[in-house]
């Protein structure tokens, strides 16, 4: 039996569920947390976390910290480097919530709000310690 791809699971089902591995988008998303991708509705914008699949087949799931006129520049949460020459032909899908410990945390929500308003204060802080 084949294993299916993430975007054959999203074109069939509008929904993928996967379990994370890593860190690079932590603290928001920890190791073993359950990650709710549905497929794109609207145009993707800045702080949207899209799941994307990089030319060498791996697949990310950064936030967008730009969007420019003909790609994305991506970047973890627990990263430095900003990736760029990500287009929509790499897009999967969206990340819309996190399942942590039976607790769903929706990413349009006022916790979500808050956290993704402290991010660029928290990076410079990250640089300077």
């Amino acid at each position: 039996m084949t294993k299916a791809k993430f975007e054959d699971v999203i074109r069939e089902k509008g929904v993928l569920v996967y379990t994370n591995v890593g860190d690079s988008m932590y603290p928001l998303i920890k190791e073993g947390d359950l990650l709710v991708i549905r497929a794109v509705t609207e145009p993707l914008k800045k702080y949207d976390i899209p799941l994307y699949r990089r030319d060498s087949g791996q697949y990310v799931l950064h936030r967008i910290v730009k969007v420019r006129e003909n790609d994305y520049l991506l970047c973890g949460d627990n990263r430095r480097l900003i990736e760029s020459g990500i287009t929509d032909r790499h897009i999967i899908g969206v990340l819309k919530e996190i399942v942590r410990n039976g607790e769903t945390i929706p990413v349009d929500g006022k916790r979500y709000f808050f956290y993704r308003h402290t991010l660029p204060v928290r990076r410079k802080l990250k640089r300077i310690f």
